[in-house]
């Protein structure tokens, strides 16, 4: 297992899953007991409220806050940190987008895309059906095959 470094703190960047804000990221303003903290997220739309920790999946983005720290607070740090650049550069971030931009498109936009990858799929079937002749004209050309099958000979 690797090492377990993303806790429920006061500062922590996190990213709502499901319910009226959810695909925002917030930062956690207060932790009123095990199972709710205060979130507030002036920057990307998220006012400040009470939410379930089910409803939130923890960043590895940390901002240095006070405790029960005030919008304007939490606004000044966010931008000081530039998270919201720094969200828009991980995986996590681009693959919620490819999955939006997939799930918008028109039909006609799917179509297209289907023929984008029908003339990608026969260029690369052409370039590996040039190498493949040109490996067989060669005499001595490596030949990827199963290699022999040691047989086991008993020593006496």
């Amino acid at each position: 297992m690797g090492k377990l470094d993303k806790f429920v703190e006061v500062g922590r960047v996190a990213f709502i899953a499901n319910g009226k804000d959810s695909g925002k990221v917030c930062a956690i303003a207060e932790i009123i007991d095990q199972n709710r903290v205060l979130i507030d997220g002036p920057c990307s739309g998220v006012r400040r409220q009470v939410c379930d920790m089910k409803r939130l999946h923890l960043t590895r983005f940390c901002i240095d806050l006070p405790h029960s720290a005030r919008t304007a607070v939490v606004r000044r740090k966010w931008t000081a940190a530039k998270l919201d650049e720094k969200w828009k550069e991980t995986s996590w971030a681009k693959k919620l987008e490819a999955r939006r931009l997939r799930t918008n498109m028109s039909d006609f936009d799917r179509f297209k895309l289907a023929r984008a990858k029908q003339i990608r799929n026969s260029i690369i079937a052409l370039a590996a059906g040039k190498i493949r002749k040109e490996a067989k004209a060669k005499p001595n050309a490596l030949r990827f095959r199963k290699p022999n099958k040691k047989r086991h000979i008993k020593k006496e």
